[in-house]
């Protein structure tokens, strides 16, 4: 359990029509803070884990699949970690929703749902950010899932009954409910723990500030 640490908060600035992938950290702050709600069962309750399951670390991202800097983290950095990282064995990866940009990232959530129920979560997962189109620009629709989900060798049928019968809208309305109650107000955000501590990284920070991170945590 991890409800009783020392959390680390790392943040970086907005910078208003200036956008870099690489971003600058404008602060570190330490704080012990008791989030009963924060301990690693509800951190990775309900997803599906990429890579093994009982790692010392693990990584939960925040995300929305319209998010442009989620976009950017998962082109330019979350390979690296996989790479690095995740595959052999030290650390795993969960995705939770934070679907800031409305309703049509919802959808697309629910739809990474459905293909989950498939076991073909991570798949779908990246077929959707590799044909990332902006934030509330329309490229988000029930014909592009669907296509998605062939792109992914998905059962359509069954895909399909799953998005009509909304059967994750709950699931997802519950991750964006369970990150606002441990404070993420911004995406993509990332808790990266162990038994003992929390770091918070925020937005598409590169490959060598969650290598810092994690060979803290290590």
């Amino acid at each position: 359990m991890i409800h009783s640490m020392k959390i680390y908060f790392l943040a970086i600035p907005a910078i208003i029509g200036i956008i870099f992938a690489t971003m600058m950290i404008i602060s570190q702050e330490e704080a012990s803070v008791d989030l009963m709600v924060l301990n690693k069962e509800n951190l990775i309750h309900g997803s599906t884990i990429l890579g093994n399951p009982n790692a010392k670390i693990s990584i939960v991202e925040f995300g929305d699949y319209q998010c442009t800097f989620c976009y950017k983290f998962h082109k330019n950095t979350m390979k690296q970690i996989i790479n690095e990282y995740v595959r052999d064995g030290k650390v795993n990866f969960v995705y939770k929703d934070f679907p800031l940009n409305g309703p049509s990232s919802i959808m697309a959530s629910e739809a990474s749902y459905c293909a989950q129920k498939q076991g073909e979560f991570w798949t779908y997962h990246d077929v959707i950010y590799e044909n990332w189109g902006g934030e509330n620009t329309g490229w988000v629709t029930r014909d592009t899932l669907s296509g998605f989900a062939r792109d992914t060798g998905l059962e359509l049928d069954e895909f399909n009954s799953c998005m009509d019968n909304l059967t994750f809208r709950q699931k997802v309305l519950d991750n964006e409910e369970f990150a606002k109650n441990i404070g993420i107000d911004a995406t993509p955000s990332f808790m990266i723990f162990n038994d003992e501590e929390v770091y918070r990284i925020i937005g598409a920070q590169s490959f060598e500030r969650f290598e810092q991170v994690l060979q803290e945590l290590g």
